[in-house]
């Protein structure tokens, strides 16, 4: 019969015991030297002892025939990378059935189905005498020398991320991901530079870096120690608090990581250890930059693509770059928006004069975009200037593919600026409450063609004549209002309409009435209102200005408006035919009428900063000039895209 066991001999058994447990564990978490993973579906990864990292052959979404040696955490559903295998540039991809092994030499060697070497991970000293290798619970992997030493680790050669006790010191870095699902190395790194703890953008060609877009401050080390808080120790040796803030982190409770992402943001996330206690997904707890489109700005990295790469308007959502293409582009990879945008206008040497000027510039048009700028790539500035000068003067050069306009109601001395900007285009912003700025987006007209030979200029006669009227009708009244600009619209619809009936059934306000109550003025009905021209009020560049009146166009406002929108629809919708359908002569001359439609209607424009000034207008009926598109004169901002 068995007797009872003394307490002397029931500790040493349960001590035996518990010895036994820890030697399985240790014995089923450690990686014996000659031991392998392969990809082939099976034996796949070697996890910590917790279970909660595990490194191994991860297969690459919508590629799932290719893996990539990695480390990720192994017990939540999000199977998130916290490191993987590279040769500098390069993620080290695998094919399906390559292998992993850890050699006698004390390296991990990666080999692919072939036996071609793709990797092998490198050493920090010399010590050849390998023990054994170990995924710990903390996400490190090591491989450990008979001397108790690491040969290799994963937390001394990181990619871009940190873990709980892993540190950063002078000589490491993080490098981000090119995008959210390609492991090649991208464009932005977290180091240490001359004594500096920066942020900075790198060239994607010659790998050099460029300034920095933030800066930690000095010091020598970050740390991202065991209970979850990222710490700095400055230039002074003193231990600086960076995250989180206003939060005590609960490593009990949580998992923390810490990611350089692939669109420059440095970002503490936590996620639950229970889930169904908060979620089942990262949550972001602190990132830097808090901005990084106005870091680009801001700071002295003006050089580079910027978050959104060139030609291309970054606007801050929720701490991220959301990256758009302004009108006439397009991204150059719709599955990676942060790379940048190309012109879907393709511009060439036709477009251009000898002297620099646009060829056939009415083939272009403006579209604009409320509060949105690109503070570099100027090239050319006028001042003061109103929105029409700084489209003309876009219009006009054949460089010019964007100009910024500073409204001049916003400007301390009441004057507007206008920037032009040629391409590419850097570091475009849009922000609803930084920015007070339009930006004017030449781009081609839908139905336009490349044509080579210069637009022939009207004959001088009837250039005259439209000088004539216009001086005419300014005469009558000493301001611009808007009911006389309405007026003036009328005119310019009459020119080339001679035989319309007269202007009896005004009052109507439908439009089918207002289609046949136009009403043209001949040179001796002009001559009667002048008396004579009789009164000269003036001479100036655009001709003789005689004070008159004209009774029948004293018309009520809105009718006016109603008649002045139904001649911009008109013209907006192609079809000024309409307005001289029984004038053989006009409709023999397109052009000529299309031109002083769009004179008279940004004559008439609602706001005044719109309205061209007569020594514009005179060199736009001379000729001198080209006419650009107008806008609805009754809503400034109807060629706005929406954002």
């Amino acid at each position: 019969m068995i007797s009872a066991l003394s307490p002397t001999q029931l500790l040493l058994l349960i001590f035996i015991t518990i010895s036994w447990i820890f030697a399985t564990v240790e014995a089923q978490s450690n990686v014996s030297v000659g031991g392998f993973l392969s990809a082939d579906g099976t034996n796949t990864a070697w996890r910590s002892p917790s279970g909660d990292f595990a490194l191994g052959f991860y297969a690459i979404p919508g590629q799932e025939h290719l893996f990539l040696l990695a480390i990720w955490y192994a017990s939540i559903p999000e199977r998130t990378i916290v490191w993987y295998a590279n040769n500098r540039e390069t993620p080290a991809v695998a094919a399906r059935n390559s292998k992993v092994e850890l050699t006698g030499t004390g390296h991990l060697v990666l080999k692919d189905p072939g036996n071609k070497e793709l990797w092998r991970s490198q050493s920090l000293n010399n010590d050849s005498q390998v023990s054994h290798a170990a995924m710990l619970d903390t996400g490190n992997f090591v491989i450990s020398s008979q001397n108790s030493g690491n040969i290799w680790e994963s937390f001394k050669y990181p990619t871009d991320t940190m873990l709980p006790s892993q540190e950063l010191d002078v000589n490491q870095s993080l490098s981000s991901a090119l995008a959210e699902a390609n492991y090649s190395k991208g464009k932005y790194q977290l180091r240490f530079n001359q004594g500096s703890f920066i942020l900075n953008q790198i060239d994607m060609f010659t790998k050099k870096p460029y300034n920095n877009y933030y800066s930690f401050g000095d010091g020598s080390r970050l740390i991202f120690n065991g209970t979850g808080r990222i710490q700095f120790r400055n230039s002074s040796g003193s231990i600086i608090n960076l995250a989180p803030i206003n939060t005590v982190p609960k490593p009990e409770s949580y998992y923390y990581r810490a990611t350089l992402g692939f669109d420059g943001v440095f970002t503490l996330y936590s996620y639950p250890r229970n889930p169904s206690a908060g979620g089942r997904s990262w949550s972001v707890l602190w990132f830097k930059p808090d901005d990084i489109c106005s870091s680009f700005v801001d700071s002295t990295a003006r050089l580079g693509t910027g978050p959104c790469g060139y030609n291309s308007i970054c606007e801050p959502v929720n701490g991220r770059p959301n990256c758009t293409c302004p009108p006439g582009f397009s991204f150059l990879d719709e599955k990676n928006t942060h790379i940048g945008c190309k012109q879907d206008y393709t511009s060439s040497a036709e477009d251009c004069n000898p002297d620099g000027s646009t060829v056939e510039e009415d083939r272009f048009e403006f579209r604009s975009i409320l509060f949105a700028d690109f503070p570099f790539s100027d090239y050319g500035i006028l001042q003061p200037a109103t929105e029409f000068e700084c489209r003309q003067s876009c219009l006009l050069d054949c460089t010019c593919a964007v100009a910024i306009l500073q409204d001049p109601s916003l400007s301390p001395d009441g004057t507007g600026t206008c920037w032009k900007k040629k391409l590419p285009l850097s570091n475009g912003r849009f922000n609803r409450v930084d920015i007070d700025r339009t930006a004017l987006f030449k781009v081609p007209k839908s139905n336009a063609s490349r044509r080579s030979p210069d637009t022939p200029k009207p004959s001088d006669e009837n250039q005259n004549a439209a000088i004539l009227i216009l001086s005419v009708l300014l005469g009558t009244s000493a301001i611009f209002n808007f009911s006389f600009l309405a007026a003036i619209a009328l005119i310019f619809f009459c020119l080339y309409r001679r035989r319309l009936q007269h202007l009896d059934g005004v009052h109507s306000h439908s439009r089918g009435d207002l289609e046949t109550n136009l009403r043209s003025f001949t040179y001796k009905e002009l001559e009667q209102a002048t008396n004579g021209f009789k009164e000269e009020l003036g001479r100036g560049a655009f001709g003789t200005v005689y004070k008159g009146e004209l009774k029948c166009v004293e018309v009520e406002m809105d009718e006016e408006a109603i008649l002045t929108e139904w001649a911009f629809d008109c013209y907006n919708e192609g079809m000024m035919e309409k307005l001289v359908e029984n004038d053989e002569e006009a409709r023999n001359d397109v052009g000529r009428l299309e031109m002083l439609l769009k004179v008279a209607i940004w004559c008439v424009q609602y706001e005044p900063v719109l309205r061209p000034s007569m020594r514009t207008v005179s060199m736009m009926l001379e000729g001198a000039v080209q006419v650009p598109s107008p806008p609805c004169p009754f809503t400034l901002h109807s060629m706005s895209m929406k954002y």
